[in-house]
C-alpha cells in the first residue's frame, strides 16, 4: 500500500525545515533593507509640495478631494503659509548651529586633521532640505 503523500506534511523536521527557510527569507529581506540604499532613500514628505509653486498644487489637491469652500480655501492658504515660514525659520536656524559646530571643530584640530574634516564632510551623504 502506497504512503499517504500528505503525511510528509505532518513529519515534524519537514515544518521545521520549512520554518527554517521562511526565517532566513524574511531574515535576509530585512538585513538587504537595512543595509541598501533602497531603505534610506528620503521619505515623501508633504514639505515636497510646498517648494516653488507647490503649494499651489497642494491647494488644489485639497480643494479637490476635501471640497473645500472658498473660505476653506483661504484658511488652509494662510496656514500653509505660515507653516512655510516656520519651516525656513528653523531651517535657517540648523543651518546656524551646522555652521557653528563645524567652526567649532575645525578650532580644536590641526591642519592636517581640519583637511580631512573638510574631506569627510564633502563624503558625507547630502541631506535633502525640501
Amino acid at each position: 500500500m502506497p504512503a499517504d503523500p500528505r503525511a510528509n506534511w505532518r513529519n515534524p523536521r519537514v515544518l521545521l525545515v520549512l520554518f527554517l527557510v521562511f526565517l532566513c527569507g524574511s531574515l535576509a529581506g530585512a538585513l538587504t533593507m537595512k543595509y541598501t540604499a533602497a531603505h534610506d532613500t528620503p521619505r515623501s514628505y508633504p514639505l515636497a509640495y510646498w517648494t516653488e509653486g507647490g503649494k499651489q498644487l497642494t491647494l488644489q489637491h485639497f480643494e479637490k478631494e476635501l471640497a473645500l469652500t472658498p473660505e476653506q480655501t483661504r484658511q488652509i492658504e494662510l496656514i500653509l503659509d505660515d507653516f512655510m515660514m516656520y519651516y525656513h525659520t528653523l531651517q535657517a536656524q540648523m543651518d546656524e548651529v551646522r555652521a557653528t559646530g563645524k567652526s567649532r571643530i575645525l578650532r580644536v584640530l590641526n591642519p592636517e586633521q581640519q583637511k580631512r574634516f573638510e574631506q569627510m564632510l564633502k563624503e558625507a551623504p547630502v541631506r535633502q532640505s525640501y
